[in-house]
């Protein structure tokens, strides 16, 4: 799929350990979506400002790497994509991702392999905005996820989650803001995504994938308000009355985004939840901005 200047592509994976103990967020971006020097560029080539993000979450010792890369360093096929030293590709069977990138500010190494292996396939995309710029695929609405980290140190398995989000300008130039969560039941996933565009009414997702990964529209539940993160992002989330989702941590915590663990209650059973706010409003501010390159290094043509 070509990605259009001002565009953008990213796959995203997210996973809990079956013990509740550990984490991760992978997420490949082309066109980096929170990119200060794509945005400084005038948003032109894509291509030239990509990155491979990885989360690793467990208690006291997590870690974070985001390097962006040039086009130079980008590879990709229809099955394939490498961003520097790391990558990921399908087999036929199951997502493979070779993983190779180093802490900021502070350097140390994230290196380690990742296997997903989807429970079903949907092949659904869903129109994020009224004039159908922005696009939102979940791909693997339930997976499982074998995980492998510093020659063995970290290995563990549990759920995953795998989608894909694409766009035909900024991020920031569609939404103001949404708040987006999801949940495995024992008979699926349920998704919730509430968008707030930069113009015209707020639009809302509220769906039911089964275990053969087809959709389905339900009512969403009422709004339910989680506390405001330490950078005092608003966070929102959906629950039955009575029962809203609780939080359980907060895995990410950045002056415009947070993504959040919390524990609620589907259809009357307890559900794990993978949460995530974003505040585009917030993200466009130019000190914002200034701060996101001792996090973000940009390295080209260099691995």
């Amino acid at each position: 799929m070509p990605v259009p200047p001002g565009g953008y592509s990213w796959w995203y994976i997210d996973a809990l350990s079956d013990d509740k103990q550990h984490g991760l967020t992978i997420i490949a971006f082309i066109g980096s979506v929170f990119s200060p020097y794509y945005a400084w560029s005038g948003w032109r080539d894509p291509e030239n400002y990509c990155a491979m993000n990885v989360a690793l979450y467990r208690a006291g010792r997590d870690r974070w790497t985001m390097t962006e890369r040039g086009r130079g360093d980008l590879s990709r096929s229809h099955s394939s994509i490498a961003i520097g030293p790391s990558s990921m590709h399908w087999d036929g069977d199951a997502l493979k991702l070779e993983i190779d990138e180093w802490t900021a500010p502070l350097p140390s190494r994230v290196r380690g392999t990742v296997t997903l292996r989807p429970e079903a396939i949907n092949t659904q995309s869903f129109a994020l905005d009224a004039g159908e710029r922005h696009h939102w695929r979940p791909i693997a609405p339930r997976a499982r996820v074998d995980v492998r980290f510093d020659g063995g140190a970290l290995d563990w398995s549990g759920d995953a989650y795998f989608d894909s989000n694409w766009g035909e300008e900024p991020l920031e130039r569609g939404f103001r803001s949404w708040h987006w969560s999801r949940a495995h039941t024992h008979n699926g996933t349920q998704i919730y995504y509430d968008v707030t565009p930069r113009s015209g009414a707020d639009r809302s997702l509220a769906l039911h994938f089964d275990q053969a990964g087809s959709a389905t529209e339900i009512d969403p539940p009422q709004h339910a308000q989680l506390p405001n993160t330490f950078w005092r992002v608003p966070r929102a989330t959906r629950g039955p009355a009575g029962a809203a989702p609780r939080l359980v941590r907060t895995l990410e915590d950045a002056p415009f985004y947070a993504r959040s663990q919390l524990i609620g209650e589907i259809n009357g059973a307890p559900a794990d939840i993978m949460h995530e706010s974003l505040s585009l409003d917030r993200f466009r501010m130019p000190i914002v901005r200034a701060m996101l390159p001792f996090r973000m290094p940009r390295i080209v043509g260099r691995r």
